[in-house]
């Protein structure tokens, strides 16, 4: 049974616990928080301690599976998140205003090991636009990649989630930005 439920309403061990000895455990879900490039401008304690304090107050969703914390989606305010506002890639094509705090933003997935291939990605991407909606949203986009079969993906690029993953949760597209980059979106 999988269960999802906003990260205030958990105890930061098990958001912890998900992010446990993996590679996104090293970043935390910081890459669009920290202004400068991650890994020179902040320590593993900076980001695992900013991510508790923002877990705290609901930057995102946790799945359960038969009660075991199993996966993480980061989900706020776009403005919440400083670098994604100074990227080029999300704007590209785009006129609006960055900080509306009405349009919320998909940034981050993580899933447990020995909870992978079981279609974790797809539940919380769908649970992001009710979750957003519920708390006064106008929209919520994501910054998907698309891989074609047979190329390579470098580690932590599809940490954004694939695009497949968020046309079945009802995003559509608002923009391709580069080749294996896509703006989607869902306005309430």
């Amino acid at each position: 049974m999988i269960r999802i439920v906003p990260s205030d309403e958990v105890p930061w061990e098990d958001v912890d616990a998900i992010f446990d000895g993996s590679e996104p455990g090293k970043c935390h879900c910081q890459r669009y928080k920290v202004k400068g490039w991650i890994w020179r401008d902040s320590t593993l304690g900076d980001r695992v301690a900013a991510h508790e304090e923002q877990s705290a107050r609901g930057s995102g969703l946790v799945a359960y599976v038969d009660d075991q914390p199993a996966g993480w989606v980061a989900v706020e305010p776009r403005c919440d998140y400083p670098k994604l506002l100074g990227m080029p890639v999300p704007w590209k094509g785009r006129a609006e205003d960055k900080d509306d705090d009405g349009v919320w933003a998909v940034t981050c997935f993580v899933v447990r090991k020995g909870f992978r291939r079981q279609g974790l990605t797809y539940e919380l991407a769908a649970a992001t636009v009710e979750h957003a909606r519920s708390h006064g949203a106008r929209a919520v986009e994501a910054y998907p990649m698309f891989a074609p079969a047979g190329q390579n993906v470098t580690w932590g690029e599809m940490h954004v989630g694939a695009r497949q993953v968020f046309e079945e949760a009802g995003f559509v597209q608002v923009t391709h930005p580069t080749k294996r980059r896509f703006v989607m979106r869902v306005d309430f």
